[in-house]
């Protein structure tokens, strides 16, 4: 059931609590855009939803009630407690309510989580979707670990903060674009469902919105070659983002002679990094070994 924000006020006050900005707690509001959220995401009865930040379990509700299951996934054990009751409350049975941050570490996904899901999936036998109005604070690293590493999930629907869905969707020379916008958009097709205004959360936050949707694309992944080595080559490269690829490439790949590398990927190395499109990051990977450089592997 969708809760207002009277609604999850008293719920909060009940429990003596407040939303906790350790935990980027901004809860939405709006029922037209958790509705175009949900609607946007087309789950059946075979599907699993991952849920990351439940909070009262107003989306959850909703999603529960299409979905095979869901797995919901909440850091603030006090929040969960909320969420369990409200489920209990409304005989919700087939949500997986997970006490954990959803990320292990800065690059790896909670393995309780990965085996929660792959367990439903195997009784439901459909995809795994993820849908979340994501908490500020995780939203990106939670985001790269996804689309690098977890294809199966797929797609990914989400409200995340404006800034980041701006770097997600850059394009090369703009302000935006960096590591996020060329792995995010060398692997999947994003799409920009609908501007959130930061009026439609409680607590209101310092910036909007946008709500959009990650689809994994077999063919780019295909044409990625090795996705680690790809991701690798581009964070370092963006190291010095307003230095020249040829000062960078000194840096992390000293064994490498310029030339040859900028004949055979028929790059300019006199070029800053934030003008290079997909398929020349792809290029330039292909012709790279691993950097030996200090600033290898580093986001």
């Amino acid at each position: 059931m969708f809760q207002t924000k009277t609604q999850i006020e008293s719920l909060l006050q009940a429990a003596d609590l407040k939303p906790q900005k350790r935990y980027g707690q901004h809860f939405l509001i709006d029922r037209n855009l958790m509705n175009r959220l949900v609607d946007s995401a087309s789950i059946g009865p075979e599907d699993v939803v991952l849920e990351v930040g439940p909070g009262t379990a107003s989306l959850t509700s909703l999603l529960a009630a299409r979905a095979g299951a869901v797995v919901a996934v909440e850091a603030d054990r006090p929040l969960l407690d909320i969420a369990a009751e409200q489920l209990r409350a409304r005989a919700v049975h087939n949500v997986d309510l997970i006490h954990a941050d959803i990320l292990a570490s800065k690059h790896r996904i909670q393995p309780e989580v990965l085996a929660a899901l792959t367990r439903q999936q195997a009784a439901l036998a459909g995809r795994i979707v993820l849908v979340a109005n994501l908490p500020f604070d995780v939203a990106s690293p939670l985001l790269i670990n996804l689309v690098l590493d977890h294809p199966t999930i797929d797609p990914l629907l989400f409200t995340v903060q404006k800034e980041v869905g701006l770097r997600i969707l850059g394009r090369p020379g703009q302000h935006a674009y960096g590591t996020l916008s060329v792995l995010v958009q060398a692997l999947t097709d994003p799409v920009r469902l609908a501007d959130v205004p930061r009026q439609t959360f409680w607590p209101q936050p310092n910036v909007d919105a946008v709500m959009l949707q990650l689809t994994h694309s077999p063919a780019k992944r295909a044409a990625a070659g090795d996705v680690p080595h790809l991701a690798a080559t581009v964070r370092n490269l963006f190291g010095h983002r307003r230095k020249t690829l040829r000062h960078n490439l000194r840096i992390d790949y000293p064994q490498v002679a310029a030339e040859p590398l900028a004949e055979a990927a028929s790059i300019d190395l006199g070029r800053r990094p934030e003008t290079l499109a997909v398929a020349e990051w792809v290029r330039l990977a292909e012709q790279l070994p691993p950097a030996i450089g200090p600033r290898s592997g580093r986001d």
